[in-house]
């Protein structure tokens, strides 16, 4: 287990009440650090406080209900944080899902969608928080990227676009933060466990209910790794990305920004 003591300092997480975000969280609290996660399902987000709040019970976590499209509750929410903990060392920026569409499927407004969706999920929260990083001893912002960014998939064309948007945006805000002393890197996820896959499963479940021989979860994704030949021959987990996460938002990666984290099981092609 990593060892770095961040009591006295605050992560913020955006979408933290399920999968990465959620796993994240927890990495946190358990290194001492306060926590303000946002999510835009108030139910799940309740549910996660409650998790977080009886496994931490000596925790400081605010969880707050915002749509991080949306700039009026992004500053709400900053001022939230303000309000209750005064300051910001760290911010994660983990919002998004990907859309299957290929080019000749995807209209107008779905790339409108998807573009404002995965830039401005980092352009708001970034933009809010900032003056408090500013102030931080060591500030940092790490995104959540897909490897789309660097190995684009045609039946997800809108993503693996918008994907490579944010990894050039990474490098730019880097570039231009470091004087600052802010530090910003990502994490390339590739297939990690989440509740679309759940779902998934769930919708093979159903389609095959009278099938006596339907495969267990763990033999379902291995045999979808298989598929995709994916080396370590499984989905991620939430909490191996989160740790890659931990690692460039803490100055155990203080002399790293402008970079990412591949976090595929081996399913990068690229070298």
């Amino acid at each position: 287990m990593i060892q770095i003591d961040l009591t006295g300092q605050v992560a913020v997480i955006t979408g933290g009440s399920s999968g990465i975000g959620l796993a994240a969280a927890r990495l946190f609290l358990r290194a001492g650090a306060s926590v303000a996660m946002c999510g835009r399902d108030g139910e799940r987000l309740e549910d996660a406080q409650t998790a977080l709040a009886q496994e931490f019970p000596q925790a400081q976590l605010l969880a707050a209900r915002c749509d991080v499209l949306d700039a009026e509750q992004v500053g709400a929410f900053a001022a939230r944080v303000m309000e209750r903990f005064g300051r910001v060392d760290m911010l994660v920026n983990n919002a998004g899902q990907g859309r299957v569409s290929t080019f000749a499927d995807t209209t107008d407004d779905a790339w409108r969608d998807e573009l404002d969706l995965k830039y401005f999920s980092i352009i708001r929260p970034t933009r809010a928080f900032l003056p408090m990083l500013k102030d931080a001893a060591s500030p940092a912002i790490v995104c959540v990227n897909s490897l789309l960014a660097l190995q684009p998939e045609p039946h997800m064309v809108a993503t693996s676009s918008a994907r490579a948007g944010v990894l050039s945006l990474v490098k730019s805000l880097a570039t231009e933060l470091a004087p600052q002393r802010i530090r910003v890197n990502s994490i390339l996820i590739g297939i990690v466990e989440s509740g679309q896959w759940k779902r998934r499963y769930q919708n093979y479940l159903n389609e095959n209910a009278d099938h006596p021989e339907r495969l267990s979860w763990q033999q379902w994704t291995a045999e979808l790794a298989r598929k995709k030949n994916i080396p370590l021959g499984r989905f991620g987990l939430p909490e191996e990305a989160a740790q890659a996460l931990f690692y460039l938002a803490t100055t155990l990666s203080s002399y790293t920004t402008g970079s990412h984290i591949d976090v595929s099981g081996g399913f990068a092609r690229h070298v």
